[in-house]
């Protein structure tokens, strides 16, 4: 295969390419504190306070089952506990005391991650990145739930 090729014209590549870099640049700085982006990520949104596992998917736009794969070796640590619901079905996901040491922690690590992330791209371009993510996400989001409201109905 040639490296001179031009990249691929899928948008879907070149944004899961560019999404695998920025988290393993992510995953370098929270190794110091043992953890994983994502299991940040996880974690900071549990400490939010107790949330039904269904909805914290729906938050992370996430499967149910990613979702709790990925909780496992937070609640192994002894980080997030997941306690009964209002009903036997539902499970409430809730960070515990250690949860929170983690969070604060593993704060100071993200923070240097997003700190060298400004000084590489620019204050100003990470602002208008966010933006377009924001807005890209919204817009397709939109679509995709429209799409799948679809193929419920028939």
């Amino acid at each position: 295969m040639s490296t001179d090729q031009p990249p691929s014209p899928c948008t879907c590549f070149r944004l899961r390419k560019l999404a695998r870099t920025t988290s393993r640049f992510y995953d370098q700085h929270m190794a110091r504190v043992g953890l994983k982006t994502t299991q940040y990520s996880l974690l900071k949104n549990i400490a939010a306070g107790p949330r039904p596992v269904a909805e914290l998917a729906a938050v992370l736009a996430t499967e149910r089952t990613t979702l709790t794969r990925n909780l496992k070796p937070l609640i192994d640590a002894g980080w997030v506990t997941l306690e009964p619901g209002r009903d036997a079905r539902q499970r409430l996901v809730t960070i515990t005391d250690s949860g929170r040491d983690k969070v604060r922690e593993a704060r100071r690590a993200w923070r240097g991650a997003q700190d060298a992330i400004e000084q590489i791209l620019g204050f100003e371009n990470v602002q208008a990145l966010h933006a377009q993510l924001d807005a890209v996400f919204q817009l397709l989001n939109s679509h995709v739930t429209e799409d799948m409201s679809h193929a419920s109905n028939d």
